[in-house]
Order: C-alpha cells, then sequence, then structure tokens
C-alpha cells in the first residue's frame, strides 16, 4: 500500500487514478496521474475515515513485481520529476511505527509484522 497526505496528492491533482511506475537502474518509485482507461491505472482512495486528507493506493502487487521491501513501513519526501511524484528507494526514508503494531505480551510473544509498506509524505500526516 502507497498512502499520500493531502499535499502529496494536490501535487497530482487530486487524481483518481494512477499509475505506478519503477526506475530499477535508479531505484526510483514514480506515481502518475492517468485516466481509468490506462491498462496499469491504479484506484485512489480515501484513507481517512475523517474526510479528505490522506489517499491510499493499492500496491501489494507492484511492489512484489519489482522486489521493493514491504517489510516495514516507511515515509520519504517526494520529489516531483516530468510531472511525476517520485521517491528514491536507495535512500533508507524513515521508519514508522504506529498503533497498528501491537506490543509483544506473555500470550504473543512476538509483534506482528506491519502489513504494509511505503508511504511518501510532502509534509506532515
Amino acid at each position: 500500500m502507497v498512502s499520500m497526505n493531502k499535499a502529496a496528492h494536490e501535487l497530482l491533482g487530486n487524481a483518481e487514478t494512477v499509475e505506478l511506475l519503477f526506475d530499477r537502474e535508479r531505484q526510483v518509485m514514480a506515481i502518475r496521474a492517468t485516466d481509468d482507461s490506462s491498462p496499469h491505472a491504479y484506484a485512489v482512495r480515501n484513507g481517512s475515515t475523517r474526510g479528505p486528507g490522506q489517499a491510499v493506493v493499492s500496491a501489494t502487487a507492484f511492489t512484489a513485481h519489482y522486489g521493493i521491501d514491504t517489510t516495514v513501513t516507511r515515509r520519504w519526501k517526494p520529489f516531483l520529476e516530468e510531472g511525476m511524484l517520485c521517491v528514491d528507494l536507495t535512500t533508507s526514508g524513515t521508519v514508522i511505527t504506529g498503533n497498528r503494531t501491537k506490543k509483544p505480551t506473555l500470550d504473543t510473544p512476538e509483534a506482528p509484522q506491519d502489513t504494509i509498506t511505503d508511504h511518501p509524505e510532502a509534509t506532515d500526516d
């Protein structure tokens, strides 16, 4: 899953569908606004129950196909390139831990892994 805060989504014109792209050589992931007729279009969903704000794109197949590490949630500051919102995956990003990660207890010796992934950001969530 890729989530964008409101500012990042606005940089894409509040697109309802996007394409996810990956430059293997540069290790740069990009998001580009598109229309739903594109064969590789991904729907952008509202990721917040509190109204407009966070935008979410399901990217599990995309990240698996390109071998993008999604074992922990990370946040990057994106940059714009040719109308695309990009993140440089050669940088480590900021590891994010939140209330979805449970602390180990006597009943559960290990905390479960976060189930997702990459969180490009333009400003704080």
